[in-house]
């Protein structure tokens, strides 16, 4: 696992956006933040797509963006937090009925997060990730990423997810 951004690191550096590029297929950077034995999530607003439902953090790269300067930009942007390493690519999704190919990549961050872009942040229990309301691609490397083996108990009405305490 890298430990920092030095340009070297093979997560950081080899792959850009026009290695993906295509017609059909947008790349896409997801952040899997750990802090003790939870990971952030991040409720979308109601106007965007997947409006209400959660994710881990990110977004689209940008033309020439590799996967680490994509996810140090979003989470500048939407959390207003300073990314700090780069660990392993941990698996893609293809978003249904979008041209958006989702890459999950473990990352370190430092800083608290902020809500700037999205409704709302909650550090979840990784055993309860599958019991919130996620987007669809998130949920399908979510149930891979813990063997469906997650606590998948509904949370409660609105759709709000329960509020995880901060390590």
């Amino acid at each position: 696992m890298c430990g920092s951004l030095p340009s070297g690191c093979p997560h950081f550096r080899p792959t850009c956006a026009e290695a993906w590029a295509s017609a059909d297929v947008i790349p896409v950077v997801a952040a899997v933040i750990r802090r003790d034995e939870r990971v952030l999530l991040c409720r979308r607003p109601a106007h965007k797509r997947h409006g209400g439902l959660w994710e881990f953090p990110g977004g689209k790269l940008a033309t020439g963006e590799t996967l680490g300067e994509a996810a140090a930009r979003e989470l500048t942007e939407e959390l207003g937090v300073r990314l700090t390493g780069l660990g392993r690519h941990l698996g893609s999704r293809r978003d249904p009925g979008a041209a958006f190919e989702i890459h999950f990549v473990e990352v370190h961050a430092e800083g608290e997060p902020s809500s700037l872009e999205h409704d709302e942040v909650a550090w979840v229990e990784a055993g309860r990730v599958l019991s919130y309301r996620l987007a669809p691609g998130d949920r399908a490397f979510a149930e891979a990423w813990t063997g469906g083996e997650a606590d998948r108990t509904a949370p409660p009405a609105g759709g709000r997810a329960p509020r995880a305490a901060e390590p």
